[in-house]
């Protein structure tokens, strides 16, 4: 048997872009702190931030919010299965 013909699992979310649904986390402890993951239970996400929160889904088919590679993240995903990232602080305009 040719070893052509196995398809490796890790490379699921590498095969290119529609390849993993993501799943968008909120930490409870730091509220600007998000992670992406793959799985909506958010099993690995980081344990020093929790509790986490889903509060989004990206299907495999759509882009990411604030113009964050898709592919990238995959990657983060499959390697460690997180991605981390935080939000801003939004500045009130001067008067």
């Amino acid at each position: 048997m040719s070893n052509d013909t196995i398809d490796n699992d890790d490379s699921i979310a590498r095969k290119g872009r529609g390849a993993m649904r993501i799943f968008i986390f909120k930490s409870e402890v730091n509220p600007n702190l998000r992670a992406f993951g793959g799985d909506l239970a958010g099993i690995k996400l980081p344990g020093q931030f929790k509790p986490w929160h889903a509060v989004g889904a990206i299907a495999p088919n759509q882009d990411l919010p604030y113009k964050i590679a898709r592919d990238d993240i995959e990657k983060a995903i499959s390697e460690c299965g997180f991605q981390l990232f935080r939000l801003k602080k939004s500045t009130k305009a001067a008067s």
